[in-house]
């Protein structure tokens, strides 16, 4: 918190022309923009995809065995009174009736089961790949930011926990201090053909370095 602040404050000090902004130079980026077209992002969501679906698939098994396992039960229930049967085969029939009634609980908890350990493990693939992505986008941006250099980027996808803009203002998106694209483009420079990011990348968008500003007439 005592970071932001002191880099908005940064930022106030450029809007008002203090002795900043002769030491600070800002960049900004938009890291949601960077994080959703990235070639392994894309990779990584069509795994978690896949994994997701085995799980359901799983899952629908035992809930079909589960549907059967009732009907079972239904069935079983509904010969308990026959009048015709034995008081010995009647008890039998109520052993058995009680045999399935537990099986079926059992069954009830091992969806339960089931269904928790399927959204921690999906959670958590999902964290260490989000973690793994952002470390290859910091990894870029940082020498980006130094190479250029920038004493602060700001993330223009940034929001507080109001889910409001951090930055409500600014006048550096799109220009030379955008190095959203070029960021973008260094990442996706060695994905695979059939990834489809280079095509994404070479739509006529010009990264931060290539942005020329027109030639005055």
């Amino acid at each position: 918190m005592k970071a932001l602040i002191t880099s908005l404050l940064l930022l106030a000090g450029l809007a008002l022309g203090s002795p900043v902004q002769a030491q600070t130079k800002i960049a900004v980026v938009d890291l949601k923009k960077v994080f959703d077209g990235y070639w392994r992002t894309k990779q990584a969501d069509g795994q978690l995809k896949e994994r997701a679906a085995d799980f359901e698939k799983a899952r629908n098994g035992l809930i079909e065995d589960y549907k059967k396992a009732n009907e079972d039960l239904k069935k079983s229930s509904e010969g308990l009174n026959d009048p015709a049967v034995s008081d010995e085969e009647r008890d039998r029939r109520k052993k058995d009736l009680e045999k399935k009634l537990q099986d079926i609980r059992e069954q009830e908890n091992g969806i339960r089961t089931f269904e928790q350990n399927m959204r921690q493990a999906l959670g958590e693939q999902q964290g260490r790949m989000r973690e793994s992505v952002l470390k290859d986008i910091r990894g870029i941006l940082d020498d980006k930011a130094k190479a250029g250099g920038y004493a602060l980027v700001f993330d223009l996808a940034a929001t507080t926990i109001n889910q409001t803009p951090v930055i409500m203002y600014n006048t550096l998106a799109g220009t030379d201090s955008d190095i959203t694209e070029g960021v973008l483009k260094q990442l996706n420079a060695n994905a695979p053909p059939d990834s489809g990011a280079k095509a994404a990348d070479t739509d006529g968008k010009k990264s931060d370095g290539d942005t020329k500003k027109p030639d005055a007439k």
